[in-house]
């Protein structure tokens, strides 16, 4: 689906936002336990166990300097948004969408969307429904009852919960997993980074030309949705154990923009995961382009 920027929004909001991150920025959050991981979280959780963080204090960031991508230096993006989640009795939930923003010469802007939503369900009366249509801490209350299950059933345990990470705001990229339960093994992973080549929307085999989809089973247990619109993107998976979302909300005169990955897991042997990529294209600059604006960055710096 073409759509010009005035009836695709959010264009400019992930457009924006994503020049506040840094250039090739990446991060990663996971948790495990030693049992087999599927083939869809094997990418993520090695992505994440390379990862080395050291903590830096305010009083040595104030004093650094550098360069940064102005939002004059964009010219289009690609999005990509994936979240699965796979449940012990063979029960899946997928929502997965794309979004890509070219501008031409003539600044004249354009779109192109794609989305993505299934769940299947081999339980009795679990009919399948198809629909095609930072920070990471310790945050809110985790509270594990005990060992439930043997990986049978869903997974979900009743008495244990997780909640509280959903009302977590953070400028930025945050990332949040809460787990009470055993045996389970997920991932949060997003990649920034720079390309050179022309925004073209990936292929996504049975996506529809839709800004949003949904689907769900027939009692309603397992839920998936993603939505790209004005007010920003958002991606759902409900469970009975758990929930796994991905929002991007535009920033505003008020606050910065934010992404976020959020997995809130309350039972055994679930496996899911959130994945973001943004590749960002900067356009070709002449060599007397790039000379003014390093010194215009210079002169910035100076105090």
């Amino acid at each position: 689906m073409n759509r010009n920027l005035s009836q695709c929004g959010i264009a400019v909001a992930v457009s924006a936002l994503a020049c506040a991150l840094s250039s090739g920025a990446q991060a990663a959050e996971s948790i495990g336990l030693p049992q087999p991981v599927p083939a869809f979280l094997s990418n993520a959780d090695g992505q994440a166990q390379g990862i080395r963080c050291e903590a830096v204090g305010d009083d040595v960031l104030a004093h650094q300097t550098g360069k940064y991508a102005g939002s004059d230096m964009i010219s289009g993006f690609v999005l990509n948004l994936l979240s699965q989640w796979q449940l012990p009795n063979g029960a899946t939930a997928v929502a997965q969408g794309a979004l890509a923003v070219a501008q031409n010469t003539a600044n004249q802007v354009s779109a192109q969307v794609k989305t993505l939503a299934t769940v299947i369900d081999p339980t009795p009366g679990g009919t399948p429904s198809v629909s095609h249509g930072g920070n990471v801490g310790n945050v809110g209350n985790v509270s594990n009852a005990g060992n439930v299950g043997n990986g049978t059933g869903s997974g979900a345990n009743p008495n244990a919960t997780a909640t509280g990470g959903q009302n977590v705001s953070v400028n930025g990229v945050s990332q949040i997993t809460q787990v009470a339960g055993n045996g389970n093994a997920g991932a949060n992973a997003a990649t920034i980074a720079y390309d050179n080549n022309a925004p073209q929307v990936p292929t996504l085999p049975g996506a529809s030309n839709q800004p949003s989809a949904s689907a769900s089973n027939v009692n309603g247990s397992i839920k998936a949705g993603i939505s790209f619109g004005s007010n920003g993107v958002n991606v759902k998976l409900q469970t009975p154990a758990g929930i796994a979302t991905q929002s991007i909300v535009p920033g505003n005169a008020q606050q910065a923009g934010a992404i976020a990955q959020l997995l809130q897991v309350a039972g055994n042997n679930q496996q899911v995961a959130n994945q973001l990529q943004l590749s960002l294209q900067t356009q070709q600059m002449t060599s007397q382009m790039i000379r003014q604006s390093g010194v215009l960055q210079a002169l910035r710096n100076l105090h």
